[in-house]
């Protein structure tokens, strides 16, 4: 059975604006069928389109992200989120999107340092002028 992955904002983010992380996220993201997204992720993404780039781009971001199974903050998922919150010490919208890949054993994909530490989570950073980015195992 293929691993089911969850991609967080900022992740989304460097592969919307082709960033120089792009390829590393680009295949997981255009896996459709093996790819989870949270509607907190939809809103921090779609809140970042129309700031930075306005309404028809952020429409077209929003249809990209519906391409993989949307999955809503119901009260389980709050209540593991809350959890996760206070254990990693992440805000609202980190601890939501790392819920949602616990709850689908599935992997997710940052370049939010906040997660660099924590199990289950593929960590690139953040590429640095003149550095080659590195997952950590």
């Amino acid at each position: 059975m293929k691993p089911m992955n969850v991609v967080d904002c900022s992740a989304w983010v460097e592969y919307f604006v082709d960033g120089s992380n792009a390829g590393r996220f680009a295949p997981v993201i255009e896996d459709s069928g093996a790819l989870i997204v949270p509607a907190i992720a939809l809103y921090e993404v779609f809140k970042w389109g129309l700031r930075e780039r306005g309404e028809q781009a952020a429409l077209r971001l929003a249809g990209v992200m519906h391409q993989g199974r949307m999955v809503d903050l119901g009260p389980d998922l709050a209540l593991a989120a809350a959890r996760i919150a206070g254990e990693f010490d992440l805000a609202m919208a980190d601890s939501v999107i790392l819920a949602t890949a616990r709850a689908y054993d599935a992997i997710l994909w940052t370049q939010d340092a906040d997660f660099a530490q924590v199990p289950g989570v593929r960590y690139v950073p953040k590429a640095r002028a003149g550095k080659v980015p590195v997952t950590k195992p």
